[in-house]
C-alpha cells in the first residue's frame, strides 16, 4: 500500500486488538494486488443497547490508479451476525477480498464472457403432436416440445416469431429445453 492504512473508530473506543485484525486482514488484500494505494477502514457501533449486543458496522474505502474506488460497507443485519465486531472485520474484508479478485481478474483479461442463449425463429408447429420446430440463423432446425415453453403456450406461439432457448441433445438430434419468446409483443 503506497499510503499508510487509516483507520478510526465511531462511538467505540479505540481497541489495539481489533486494529491489529484490521491491519492484518488488510495486509492479506495486497497479496492480490500492489497497486493500492490508500484504504481507510471505520469501526462504528451506530446503536447503543445496554440489555443486549450491540451491533457494529465496517466501511473501508480502498483506491487503486485506474480503477473504480472499492467501498464497502457492513451495516448490522438483522440476524445478530455482526454483534461480534471481529465477524464484522471478517465479513467487511471478505467482501472487499471478492471485489479486488474480481479487478484483477477483468484487468488480466480472465474474465468470462457469457454469450446470449442461440436463438432462432418458430419454422413449424404441431400442436395435434405436443411440438414444434425452431430455425437457427446457422440453418439447424431444433425440436422443442410443449413442456419446454416458458410463459407462452404452444397454442399462442405463431409461426415467424422470434424465441431464445436452451439446447441438449436428445434421442433425435438437438432438441430445445428451455424455449422463450424474444421481445415485448408476446404479452398479449
Amino acid at each position: 500500500m503506497q499510503s499508510p492504512l487509516q483507520l478510526s473508530f465511531e462511538n467505540i473506543g479505540h481497541s489495539d486488538a481489533v486494529e491489529a485484525r484490521i491491519r492484518e486482514e488488510a495486509k492479506k488484500l495486497e497479496q492480490f494486488t500492489d497497486r493500492i494505494t490508500s484504504m481507510r477502514v471505520v469501526v462504528a457501533r451506530p446503536q447503543h443497547r445496554h440489555h443486549k449486543g450491540d451491533h457494529y458496522q465496517i466501511r473501508i474505502h480502498i483506491t487503486m490508479p485506474g480503477a473504480a474506488d472499492i467501498a464497502i460497507s457492513r451495516e448490522p443485519p438483522e440476524s445478530g451476525a455482526h454483534e461480534d465486531v471481529y465477524v464484522t472485520i471478517r465479513d467487511a474484508f471478505k467482501a472487499a477480498r471478492r471485489q479486488i479478485q474480481d479487478l484483477v481478474r477483468q484487468r488480466q483479461g480472465h474474465v468470462k464472457e457469457h454469450e446470449p442463449p442461440p436463438h432462432g425463429r418458430i419454422s413449424a408447429l404441431h400442436p395435434e403432436r405436443d411440438h414444434g420446430i425452431i430455425a437457427t440463423a446457422d440453418g439447424r432446425e431444433i425440436y422443442f416440445h410443449r413442456n419446454s415453453l416458458a410463459g407462452v403456450t404452444l397454442e399462442k406461439l405463431r409461426v415467424g416469431q422470434e424465441v431464445r432457448f436452451s439446447e441438449a441433445v436428445g434421442e433425435k438430434g438437438p432438441q430445445a429445453t428451455l424455449v422463450r419468446l424474444v421481445g415485448k409483443h408476446h404479452l398479449d
